[in-house]
């Protein structure tokens, strides 16, 4: 009887190591500013043992925290497996800014820990708890790999985490569940196993391709959708983007800069012109990229522009689960067009037409197909398309709680995301609505961006220009 336990990561889970290198890494984290509430000590710091305690107490609802990366011998294919060295210690880390800390220097502090690369030979996470913040706050810089989570699942981590009532109480050690790892398959059992899985593939390959067809309404309709919309996936990743200012070769060092702004302004606009969230969203982003264009002296008239949305895939009895269950949209973005109506006009057409031709399942049919790709010729085509990615910019925009949610009994006040940078992208933008608030997380490359301050000030005003569209047209209905 084999009493050893590990899981085999995903084509995508893995595409996520492999396009990692010494510019690129590949952690998806966010910025959180709390309150300091019942954490505060007398002398006015953080009781950072309290939020260990916490943090460990929810550890065994989230067992990939505590699973780390083991490789199978020739294939060279990555799996999970149990850490028997697991240290808390070294995944939560405590700091502080020089009292009384500012914004400015929270962003600072956080591209600098996000720059850093995480440890393979552990769990792929790190926790920094950063006290010292003005106004009796501190904040968590949280980093977990992407191999690990995608942004919806990262949200469902936060609420593992945290809770919608303020309970400071701290658990007690003797009521925690015990960790007791399981023995870690040694090379030639994971080899053995990787042969059997190959063998059994085209098996695999047909019993899912029966079950695709069985959960369809109409089958033949149902498989041409989805291949048409693959089709489409493949040719637009296959056109060559145009050059901007923002698409150079990215280098080690970053700028993170954040902002918010009330969900109730994005819902006027989207009740004013039509379209949906998501819609008014790409909207904006389009209007400060114009912003930022004209200013650089860049062209923008002809110019194809596109975006990568990620769109989650994720099946309602896979909530909670950890792992990436995430496709695509590349869109273009109208910069030439002037009046801001008319470009969410556009853009609401078009991602109609995307959900219309099902390009997202396209996309994640696409991915299903690399499962029964080798790993070396995965890394090798995932390697070769950063150097030719069909698109400018990633926007991930990902629905939160709508209610303050609490750590520790401290209040969550703001929660700014990242999503990490690759190849030629200089600049990603994530979206993360919190309590009635949109937060908005910019990352940049240092050198490519330097104004990235310029940028989200760009982004206010491209929503304000779209609110004083809207108000007119409020007031004729």
């Amino acid at each position: 009887m084999e009493h050893y336990a590990y899981e085999r990561l995903s084509a995508l889970d893995n595409s996520f190591l492999i396009l990692e290198g010494p510019n690129a890494y590949m952690h998806v984290a966010s910025t959180m500013v709390f309150d300091a509430g019942p954490l505060r000590r007398h002398d006015g710091g953080i009781d950072a043992e309290a939020l260990k305690a916490r943090i460990a107490a929810s550890l065994h609802r989230i067992p990939r925290y505590r699973q780390k990366l083991a490789w199978i011998p020739l294939e060279n294919h990555p799996v999970w497996v149990d850490d028997d060295c697991f240290h808390l210690d070294y995944h939560v880390r405590h700091t502080s800014l020089p009292r009384p800390g500012s914004g400015e220097q929270l962003k600072r502090l956080s591209s600098r820990i996000m720059q850093q690369h995480l440890d393979r030979a552990r769990p792929l996470w790190e926790i920094w708890v950063v006290e010292g913040l003005d106004k009796e706050r501190f904040a968590l810089v949280t980093k977990v790999h992407h191999c690990m989570v995608d942004g919806i699942s990262g949200v469902d981590l936060m609420k593992v985490l945290m809770s919608p009532v303020p309970d400071s109480s701290r658990p007690e050690d003797e009521d925690l569940p015990r960790f007791i790892p399981r023995r870690t398959p040694s090379g030639w059992e994971l080899l053995r196993h990787e042969l059997e899985r190959f063998v059994r593939l085209p098996l695999t390959a047909v019993r899912d391709v029966r079950g695709f067809v069985r959960e369809a309404d109409d089958a033949r309709q149902e498989l041409l959708v989805q291949l048409r919309a693959a089709a489409e996936t493949l040719g637009a990743s296959l056109r060559r983007t145009s050059p901007t200012p923002l698409n150079r070769p990215i280098g080690p060092h970053r700028r993170f800069g954040w902002m918010t702004m009330d969900i109730s302004e994005v819902k006027a606009v989207r009740r004013a012109f039509g379209g949906s969230f998501n819609d008014v969203v790409l909207t904006i982003v389009t209007g400060a990229v114009r912003r930022f264009f004209e200013r650089r002296g860049a062209r923008i008239q002809g110019l194809d522009f596109r975006v990568m949305a990620p769109v989650s895939v994720r099946t309602p009895g896979q909530d909670g689960s950890l792992g990436n269950r995430v496709s695509a949209w590349v869109l273009p973005l109208p910069l030439d067009e002037d009046d801001p109506r008319k470009r969410l006009r556009r853009i609401a057409k078009r991602t109609h037409e995307l959900k219309t031709s099902r390009s997202a399942v396209g996309a994640s049919m696409l991915t299903q197909a690399a499962e029964w790709t080798p790993s070396s010729l995965l890394a090798l085509g995932a390697r070769n398309v950063t150097r030719l990615l069909p698109f400018h910019l990633v926007v991930t925009n990902v629905p939160g709680p709508q209610f303050p949610m609490y750590l520790a009994g401290a209040r969550m006040r703001e929660v700014f995301p990242h999503v990490p940078l690759v190849g030629n992208l200089g600049l990603g933008i994530a979206l993360l609505s919190y309590d009635g608030r949109l937060h908005w997380g910019f990352n940049a490359d240092y050198d490519i961006v330097p104004d990235l301050e310029d940028f989200v000030a760009d982004t206010r005003d491209a929503l304000a220009e779209l609110l004083r569209a809207a108000r007119p047209a409020e007031g004729s209905g």
